[in-house]
């Protein structure tokens, strides 16, 4: 069933847009809300007549995206996460963390418009988009950092290896001059 949407939809479409959609979703959702009309010929001509409306309506959400974009351009989200030995993340970073972060600066985003390439399962920085309108794309940094205190316990674990792996070393060392040594006097002995 093709409809005419007058609201913009989450996942669907922008105002004015053409999209075909179920029966059901159509009649039980968008038509009892008032987000579409039924595309037919004396809906066009009335969608035609509205359209200066839905232009401004259209502009004024347009515009809204492009505030939303000054504010997050060059902002830099920082997750701090639990890390294993190894350096790689308990689990990876979701859309859903990132838009928790950036409502705590104060930008409330979808988490359905954010993207990232991959997935997130390591430490380091990244480039995350926020897709606002349909031509407004939003560039921010994300920056993945391991929690403090798991740092501290990593570093003293790394330590102790070390301290572990010299001594075992010292011990090999030591052994292998002992070996040196007794072969040494078997061969003055003969």
């Amino acid at each position: 069933m093709k409809v005419i949407l007058i609201e913009k939809v989450k996942a669907l479409g922008t105002i004015g847009e053409i999209v075909n959609v179920s029966a059901g979703f159509a009649r039980n959702y968008l038509f009892p809300k008032k987000f579409a009309i039924l595309a037919d010929d004396k809906n066009a001509n009335v969608l035609k007549d509205k359209q200066k409306a839905l232009a401004k309506k259209v502009a004024a959400e347009k515009a809204e995206a492009e505030a939303a974009k000054k504010k997050i351009e060059g902002i830099t989200v920082e997750l701090i996460k639990k890390v294993g030995a190894n350096g790689r993340l308990f689990g990876a970073v979701t859309s859903q963390e990132i838009a928790k972060e950036l409502e705590k600066q104060g930008v409330s985003i979808e988490r359905r418009l954010l993207s990232f390439d991959g997935s997130i399962k390591s430490l380091g920085t990244y480039d995350v988009k926020a897709k606002l309108f349909n031509d407004v794309v939003a560039t921010f940094k994300l920056k993945v950092t391991m929690d403090a205190a798991m740092a501290e316990q990593l570093k003293k674990e790394q330590a102790e290896a070390q301290k572990r792996n010299a001594e075992k070393k010292a011990k090999a060392e030591a052994a292998k001059a002992e070996a040196a040594a007794a072969a040494e006097a078997a061969a003055n002995e003969e």
